[in-house]
């Protein structure tokens, strides 16, 4: 397969774009490193596929560069790259959003219309749903944002589905629930707890700690991409992926004590604006169209997280962030 990777130097970009590699596609990534994080991690993300044959990387800024010439020859669109995170889409950084979440991707919407040929595979959230009443939570449930982000997503959703019904595009939305795993962002709240425990600091965590999240394991959530991109699909076009272990923070904190061995000091604030308070999917289409079933527990998962940062903090290469 000839394949685009937007976002190929984020958390899960790098590693689907490592997994294509890894199984002998050619892959064309693009990325813009926009500065929600570091540019380092960034690049060192991408230094795991530099030296393959099959791979080409190209800087761009999907929401201002002529996107033709890197989609004419693909036969997949993995369409990751986004202004992440919830607590930070609200006042200014706005514009960010709407120009990363949305804009980009309907440029890129616009570069594949005409292409019957190609499947494009967009990652969305979980933030779509916002509180979400029932749970877990199925693809049918109503979609009420609870913070900008969340609302940029599900345009970038719409978006999608507009270009299907009005062009014949084959496009898939992925709601990704809570991804978690080594590369994973700094300002990401696994991150944050297990270089704080690393570093013997306090964890600050917004809420009471009983919230609890559908945690998903980034190996899984790379299957799961993957098998979007690959496989026939009839009418379903929106897919839930999550771990199927909702687990609260409280929890996750506990775990953290036994993988630093020693105890963690925690102090517990007020809950942030658009944070909610429970997730969990529902994966039935999920198993039933890709395929897809979690094969990392949350143990499991938080350990080589742990470890990846372990390392990383040991030789200076993750700086700390103080809040979650």
């Amino acid at each position: 397969m000839r394949a685009l990777v937007t976002g190929c130097a984020g958390f899960i970009g790098s590693q689907v774009t490592e997994a294509l590699l890894q199984r002998g596609d050619e892959v064309v990534g693009v990325d813009c490193f926009n500065d929600n994080y570091g540019r380092p991690q960034k690049l060192r993300n991408l230094r795991h596929f530099y030296d393959w044959d099959g791979f080409e990387f190209v800087p761009i800024d999907l929401g201002r560069g002529d996107l033709e010439q890197i989609t004419d020859d693909r036969d997949a669109v993995i369409h990751l790259a986004a202004e992440p995170g919830v607590r930070s889409s609200w006042g200014e950084r706005y514009e960010r959003y709407v120009h990363n979440n949305v804009i980009a991707t309907q440029h890129l919407l616009e570069a594949l219309k005409d292409r019957d040929d190609v499947r494009l595979v967009n990652a969305s959230s979980s933030s779509v749903y916002g509180d979400a009443e029932q749970r877990p939570t199925p693809e049918t449930a109503p979609v009420q944002p609870l913070s900008p982000y969340g609302q940029t997503k599900l345009a970038a959703e719409h978006l999608c589905s507009l270009y299907v019904a009005n062009y014949g595009l084959d496009a898939v939305s992925l709601r990704y629930f809570t991804v978690f795993g080594p590369r994973q962002r700094p300002d990401m709240a696994f991150h944050i707890f297990c270089r704080a425990a690393l570093e013997k600091r306090p964890i600050t965590v917004f809420g009471d700690g009983r919230q609890t999240r559908d945690f998903s394991y980034v190996g899984d959530v790379v299957a799961a991409t993957l098998a979007a991109a690959d496989r026939p699909l009839d009418e379903a076009r929106v897919f839930n992926i999550g771990g199927g272990t909702p687990a609260s923070i409280r929890e996750v904190l506990e775990m953290i004590e036994q993988l630093a061995g020693h105890p963690v000091e925690v102090e517990y604030l007020d809950k942030e604006r658009g944070d909610v308070r429970d997730t969990a999917a529902d994966t039935t289409l999920a198993r039933e169209h890709l395929g897809f079933e979690p094969g990392t527990s949350l143990e499991q998962g938080l350990g080589a997280e742990f470890e990846w940062l372990a390392d990383a903090v040991a030789d200076g290469r993750s700086k700390p962030r103080t809040a979650q």
